[in-house]
């Protein structure tokens, strides 16, 4: 299996989210002298644990910051929140975490805003086309993990300015419940039977999660990985017939019942069944196989990172065994799944509770999704407005 891809995104957050990271205007620029070694190296310069001391070192500069700032990271997103826990108890670091409900846009957004303040975020977690923006932008500093060499050729930025870290499959999410028969399909999401019923998590626009519903979509009505169009297409008649919701997927509009259908990750979906057992919901989850479309999330750390040896302790940790098995714990599945088999150290017993798919995954290229971004960016408004 190739594959081995919040985020909603929590990748679906609110223009209100990107008014106040506009707004955020305040805050001392970082002090780096605090994590520049004896013999003169720098934290904030350093491409790998190595080029800064080993690991020890980075791990002592990491303490003495004491802090790390992400953003955007919901904690019921692929066991974010025991993996925070984790690392928290590990290093004694403790982590801020801003907007958890924000967009991977919203992320960008805040490194460019915050630009030389305390405030700004240490590192990044974003859909993989939000990745290619922003080193294209030139935000992300290159950092290479003990791991870098095990991660995949094609899931990885050569310069090493960002790196996918855990994945999987865009599925359907149903309230067996409210919903009489779950739909498995694209095609059955057109039925009659589902009006004002289907969600997506998030804005395409901002949304990594919802950007990969629409790539499904368009997979699943003659599109291909160089041709989004279909996937507006699609969205764009289930917004016609009545279908489509605007109301952005989260677990609260779930319970609620005003998403009894959701677009989303696998990982997130199958978290979900578990989380709603205990509220008396019936979750089931469908890998659509007329739409089977997977990705990752791209880690990063900031250019300009406030506290630069906690952000690359961080990525340390998410790519070491303890963290790729906490990604699969969360049914993620992580990027370094195929090397972890190899060397004896992926958890059996959370691999096996894997949603199932049929086949490998592929993915499209950086061009291509450059061009997807594009088409959604100037044609998603026109497609479910009205």
């Amino acid at each position: 299996m190739k594959l081995s891809l919040p985020r909603n995104a929590a990748l679906g957050g609110s223009l209100a989210v990107v008014a106040a990271l506009a707004l955020s205007a305040c805050g001392a620029a970082p002090d780096n002298a605090s994590t520049t070694t004896k013999d003169g190296k720098s934290a904030a310069t350093a491409t790998s644990a190595a080029d800064f001391g080993g690991m020890d070192a980075l791990v002592k500069a990491a303490r003495k910051e004491g802090s790390l700032h992400i953003i955007a990271v919901p904690r019921d997103w692929a066991n974010y929140g025991a993996i925070i826990d984790a690392f928290q108890k590990k290093y004694g670091i403790k982590i801020q975490d801003e907007s958890p409900d924000g967009s991977s846009q919203d992320e960008i957004n805040a490194v460019t805003s915050r630009k030389g303040q305390d405030r700004a975020p240490d590192v990044l977690d974003l859909g993989s086309s939000f990745a290619l923006s922003a080193a294209q932008q030139g935000l992300l500093a290159p950092y290479k993990v003990a791991a870098f060499g095990d991660i995949p050729a094609g899931q990885k930025d050569p310069q090493a300015r960002w790196y996918n870290d855990y994945g999987g499959y865009i599925s359907i999410g149903c309230d067996a419940k409210r919903v009489k028969v779950c739909p498995t399909t694209f095609k059955d999401l057109l039925k009659p039977r589902y009006k004002g019923q289907v969600a997506l998590n998030g804005n395409p626009t901002k949304s990594g999660s919802a950007f990969g519903g629409v790539y499904a979509a368009a997979l699943a009505n003659g599109g291909s990985f160089g041709d989004i169009q279909p996937g507006l297409d699609f969205f764009a008649e289930l917004k016609k017939n009545g279908n489509y919701t605007p109301v952005e997927s989260t677990p609260a509009t779930v319970e609620k019942g005003e998403t009894p259908i959701s677009i989303d990750w696998d990982y997130l979906n199958a978290g979900y069944a578990d989380e709603f057992k205990s509220k008396g919901l019936d979750w089931k989850v469908a890998v659509p196989s007329d739409g089977q479309y997977a990705q990752y999330y791209s880690q990063a750390v900031t250019k300009d990172a406030p506290h630069p040896a906690a952000a690359r302790l961080w990525q340390e940790f998410l790519y070491s065994a303890e963290g790729q098995n906490l990604w699969l714990k969360g049914y993620a599945r992580p990027a370094l799944m195929t090397s972890m088999q190899s060397a004896g150290t992926l958890d059996k017993t959370a691999a096996a509770k894997l949603p199932q798919v049929t086949g490998s995954a592929s993915f499209p290229t950086e061009a291509e999704q450059s061009k997807a971004k594009t088409v959604i960016a100037q044609g998603w408004g026109k497609a479910v407005s009205g």
